[in-house]
């Protein structure tokens, strides 16, 4: 099993309020958000790679004691995710996580999404449909039928939390896909669009957080209502 983490963007909706440092090296409980994560993949013996654009020397910093391959993205300013899972190819040849470095997690979320056994799904939490940066219309079997940042709120089934799973089977196709799209220069897509793409007649499952907390960075209110979670569970944090 592998991971790789999405850090290559700038974050500019909160970059100004945070001094302009990535969000994934803002601290959780004095350690970086992506360190934490990272710490948590390696213990459960997944191998775990980074690819970085933006500020790319903090991002490594923080996690410079542990074992991470990175991927560089030197156009990080002018392309989106599947430009940077681009130039990480070749790390994609197993059972991989793809998650965007700047979402927190409980490590429950974690060790129940692994459990699945579909050759690609998707993370959601089905109790955010009001508030949210994207979201997904889901069918009677919980696989997704619509996405988008801009859905009505009426087809609303579920928020996307920004981590994704494809099993070694699908690989091929998955890379294949990568490939095309950046080769068509549609690097300004998101790497989840290469996946919508292949399964268009085979809508994605998706699996539930089932309550449990999670949050992405995208505004300084996301950040604190982790700080707030962490203060009221040190234990989950540690």
């Amino acid at each position: 099993m592998k991971a790789i983490l999405l850090a290559a963007g700038k974050g500019s909706r909160i970059s100004k309020t945070i001094n302009n440092v990535p969000k994934s090296t803002l601290l959780i409980n004095n350690e970086p958000l992506i360190h934490r994560t990272v710490r948590i993949l390696l213990s459960k013996g997944i191998e775990v790679a980074v690819c970085v654009g933006y500020e790319h020397d903090l991002v490594e910093a923080a996690l410079s004691d542990l074992s991470v391959r990175f991927y560089y993205n030197p156009f990080f300013d002018i392309t989106n995710s599947i430009a940077s899972l681009w130039f990480a190819k070749e790390f994609i040849n197993d059972d991989i996580i793809i998650m965007n470095a700047d979402v927190f997690l409980e490590e429950k979320i974690l060790d129940d999404f692994l459990k699945t056994d579909n050759s690609v799904a998707m993370l959601v939490d089905k109790t955010r449909t009001k508030v949210g940066d994207y979201f997904f219309k889901l069918d009677d079997n919980n696989c997704i039928l619509k996405y988008g940042k801009q859905l009505e709120p009426s087809e609303r089934s579920c928020e996307y939390v920004g981590v994704g799973i494809v099993r070694k089977n699908f690989i091929n196709t998955f890379n294949a896909q990568l490939v095309k799209m950046v080769s068509n220069q549609d690097h300004h897509k998101w790497w989840e669009d290469a996946l919508y793409e292949i399964t268009k007649d085979n809508p994605i499952p998706t699996v539930d957080v089932d309550g449990f907390f999670w949050s992405e960075i995208d505004y300084y209110d996301d950040y604190e209502r982790i700080i707030d979670y962490i203060n009221q569970n040190k234990q989950i944090g540690e």
